[in-house]
């Protein structure tokens, strides 16, 4: 394979991933806007770059992430959802303080809960309790790593008031569907945290989404059949998010989550026995999200997410 002389930062890249920069003066062949240390980029980098880079390590997030949507937009048991929303709201406002304006993890709850239609007093009551100004239990927020069918890896993050509890039914969770919990950090490293801003095709067109997510900062824009999903550094979410949000671009998800660096393919009866994993973990009313490195084809995702 070819390779091309960065000179923004003196080093080789790949010509499947090179670039065009319009930094120092000149036209420069770059690989991507961690390389550049001038950090100008022509607008047109990402359609190649992302599927160059992004689309082993976001498959299986991207696939899970979709279904998820999906099911949220038709799922009756909104009471459980909104359980899910007040509780991380909660949270929030306890560790960040009430405001929502130099609260970034505050505010991205509630502009999700927002967007679930939750009333505004139900958000205010979790702020205040949160903040103490309403009594409530006290909810620890924990992390939990195991393993799934086919050897995938699984973390949960939970927000409980019963650590013992919640522990043992996330155990019976993963046994019964051929997995296993593990210990602290077995996983973990395999992932690495990332906002994920996610925008409908038919809100905005792609040349004008690369162009404002660069200019605030995001590190990629991966696209797929029906989304984009806009790659940010996570103390870069809240500029890009904000810039979007000024530009009128309605989000159909916007949040900080763990990405795997590299996918575990899955296929068949194991495929299917995690999926059921996931989608039963995601209903636990104490788990907050799931995060896994599996990867299944788009013909098996489309029969199992029809069945």
């Amino acid at each position: 394979m070819p390779f091309y002389y960065d000179p923004c930062s003196e080093r080789p890249i790949s010509a499947d991933v090179a670039v065009l920069c319009n930094g120092f003066g000149g036209e420069r062949i770059i690989g991507s806007h961690e390389m550049c240390r001038c950090g100008r980029l022509t607008a047109g980098w990402t359609a190649m770059a992302s599927r160059a880079r992004g689309a082993s390590s976001m498959s299986g997030h991207s696939k899970w992430s979709s279904i998820k949507h999906k099911k949220a937009a038709r799922d009756s048991k909104r009471g459980k959802l909104f359980t899910k929303l007040i509780k991380e709201i909660t949270i929030a406002a306890r560790l960040g303080g009430g405001d929502i304006n130099s609260n970034p993890r505050l505010r991205t709850a509630v502009t999700t809960a927002r967007a679930q239609s939750m009333p505004n007093d139900n958000i205010d009551r979790a702020i205040k309790k949160g903040t103490g100004e309403l009594g409530g239990g006290q909810l620890d927020e924990v992390v939990y790593e195991g393993y799934g069918p086919g050897g995938v890896a699984i973390i949960t993050d939970v927000l409980t008031d019963n650590r013992n509890r919640v522990v043992a039914e996330l155990r019976f969770i993963l046994s019964r569907h051929g997995g296993n919990l593990g210990e602290s950090n077995c996983v973990g490293w395999m992932f690495k945290k990332r906002g994920v801003i996610t925008v409908e095709r038919s809100a905005i067109d792609e040349d004008r989404l690369m162009e404002l997510a660069l200019e605030a900062g995001a590190d990629d824009v991966v696209a797929d059949s029906e989304t984009y999903q806009v790659m940010t550094a996570p103390e870069r979410f809240s500029a890009v998010r904000d810039a979007l949000e000024a530009a009128k671009i309605t989000m159909a998800s916007a949040e900080v989550v763990k990405i795997p660096e590299n996918t575990v393919r899955v296929s068949g009866h194991t495929a299917e026995q995690v999926l059921k994993l996931m989608e039963e973990l995601e209903d636990h009313e104490e788990v907050q999200s799931v995060a896994s490195n599996f990867d299944i084809s788009d013909e098996e995702l489309a029969q199992f997410s029809a069945a």
